[in-house]
């Protein structure tokens, strides 16, 4: 079983520790680049990442972005500001990526910018947009950094405003290593290295920290302010995943006519808005469930309403999570209150119903033993 190191007071701010772990991959990594996604843990990203730049005179600044199509409008003015940056070279992709979309069992994945949708496209292709990639084919964001660094660039280290507060997954990543951990090897690419120089970043420290050096950010976070929105609801990511999905009626408060297009670019998009937080769509419970019920029966036709393939992918997740269960302990899984592990059969039911794709529900590594339902 892996053990965790306990976290620990040092004498330097989080914003002396990001720019010292950017100055530390500029010396590991004979290129860095900076992940932009235009929110506010990558906007902090990029500018740390511009102070040391600058200093190390490698000016301008490596810095790309995937154009997910259904964005903010100020996301959109905020990326055309950095665009014109001059110490910043910007690289904004619009190319089919692999996205979820949690709005429906049918469909659970979208592709913007997919020519084939070109009818339902929700904006106009930007000017600035690079829309071919060697070797791309319908991948996910993740299974691009091969494909953005070449080997024949040499080392790779793309800096990712990843913070371990958001997640307990996030935070056993960095709390296992001493040296160096806040990076990372790339699953999807042995050469390249994923850099989160502020994962001990707090959310009141992103927003310190702009509002401190006169950072420029994206304005869509004034937007959320208005609507009601508190500082940990606020999230600037694709609309249709599983995490967003309980905002995504805002859409229609905030962006009445981009909600117009949103409602007929994936499939399920009308239903979800109205019943996101829901039971329906297991948000804060599980429809039709009963203890006295026999789980792996109630998980089995949760799973019948999946295509075959996603079924699979469903089922081997659930597979996964019980033999984590039975590594770390000989006790039967709980009905509803969790134990040792925190693996109920509810929390297994609520997979099986929502999905949960991207594993972020608790803390996910291949298990040795072979146990299956």
């Amino acid at each position: 079983m892996p053990i965790f190191l306990k976290k620990k007071t040092v004498g330097e701010t989080v914003y002396e520790l990001g720019l010292a772990r950017i100055h530390r991959a500029y010396e590991l990594f004979d290129h860095v680049t900076v992940s932009f996604s235009g929110g506010k843990d990558s906007t902090v990203c990029l500018h740390l990442a511009l102070e040391v730049a600058q200093e190390r005179e490698r000016l301008p600044l490596d810095v790309f972005f995937f154009d997910e199509e259904v964005i903010h409008p100020e996301t959109i003015e905020y990326m055309r500001r950095v665009s014109q940056r001059d110490d910043v070279r910007l690289r904004w992709y619009r190319l089919p990526v692999k996205h979820r979309n949690a709005c429906s069992r049918k469909s659970p994945y979208w592709f913007p910018w997919a020519p084939d949708d070109k009818e339902k496209w929700c904006r106009e292709l930007p000017p600035e947009a690079i829309t071919e990639l060697a070797g791309f084919a319908r991948k996910s964001m993740p299974e691009c950094n091969g494909l953005l660094f070449p080997q024949s660039l040499g080392s790779a280290g793309v800096i990712v405003g990843l913070r371990a507060t958001e997640s307990l997954r996030r935070y056993r990543v960095v709390a296992r290593r001493v040296a160096d951990n806040f990076i990372a090897q790339d699953p999807h690419a042995r050469h390249v290295q994923l850099a989160k120089p502020i994962y001990d970043w707090t959310t009141d420290d992103v927003w310190t920290a702009p509002r401190l050096f006169d950072w420029d950010y994206n304005r869509t976070y004034d937007v959320f302010q208005k609507a009601g929105m508190t500082r940990h609801q606020q999230r600037v990511c694709p609309p249709y995943g599983e995490e967003p999905l309980g905002g995504l009626y805002k859409y229609a408060l905030c962006w009445p006519d981009l909600w117009e297009k949103m409602l007929q670019r994936v499939p399920g998009a009308a239903t979800a808005a109205r019943y996101a937080r829901t039971p329906l769509y297991a948000s804060g419970d599980v429809p039709s469930w009963d203890a006295s019920d026999d789980p792996k029966k109630l998980i089995e036709r949760a799973l019948s309403h999946w295509p075959t393939g996603t079924r699979r992918q469903i089922r081997e997740r659930i597979n996964l999570e019980i033999r984590n269960h039975y590594r770390k302990t000989k006790e039967p899984i709980p009905a509803e209150l969790p134990g040792e592990t925190g693996v109920t059969w509810k929390y297994l039911y609520m997979l099986a119903v929502r999905g949960d794709f991207k594993g972020r529900r608790t803390p996910h590594y291949v298990p040795d033993k072979d146990t299956r339902y």
